[in-house]
């Protein structure tokens, strides 16, 4: 999966709206105008590199802003907003950090994304998803492979889109 791939299904699955592309973008620090929006939503060839359309750090600046949408500044002790944190390494690391932001972002709990997995025909323990959100400095830390992420986006699409995954399944 690549970036930019992340983006699309994303936007699909919690049905975000290009206006609402936007400021989530601007949120994160990133300025985009609608074309610069419709050219990282349209889909990458297969065998571009990952973050060719949109880089690592403008997809967790993404991250940040729906973060920052639907939680709203996060405000230190002195009552001053905290600046997001960008935490993606290494490329191994951005399946596990674009998880992790999302669980913060819409209040998701494991059991969410239990849900989403077994809706998307996918079963793990419990104990494997909590690996792939631990600290990468934590000993049982798993690198997320695209499995889980893209797992999850399909099973959130079954559950909030149910007419639209009936319509392409009669197809």
């Amino acid at each position: 999966m690549n970036n930019n791939d992340i983006i699309i299904r994303l936007r699909y699955a919690l049905d975000i709206q290009n206006t609402d592309m936007i400021k989530i973008f601007h949120l994160g620090g990133i300025e985009i105008d609608e074309a610069q929006l419709h050219e990282l939503l349209t889909k990458q060839e297969e065998g571009d590199k990952r973050d060719k359309k949109i880089t690592t750090h403008d997809l967790e600046a993404f991250m940040n802003g729906l973060i920052i949408s639907q939680r709203g500044e996060k405000i230190g002790p002195d009552l001053k907003p905290i600046q997001p944190t960008f935490d993606i390494n290494k490329e191994d690391d951005i399946n596990n950090v674009i998880m992790k932001k999302l669980k913060i972002a819409m209040s998701y709990t494991s059991d969410d994304y239990m849900s989403f997995l077994e809706s998307a025909g996918i079963s793990i323990s419990k104990n494997e998803l909590s690996a792939v959100l631990r600290r990468p400095d934590h000993r049982n830390y798993k690198p997320a492979g695209d499995r889980y992420l893209r797992n999850i986006l399909k099973g959130m699409v079954i559950e909030y889109r149910p007419n639209d995954v009936k319509k392409t399944a009669k197809k």
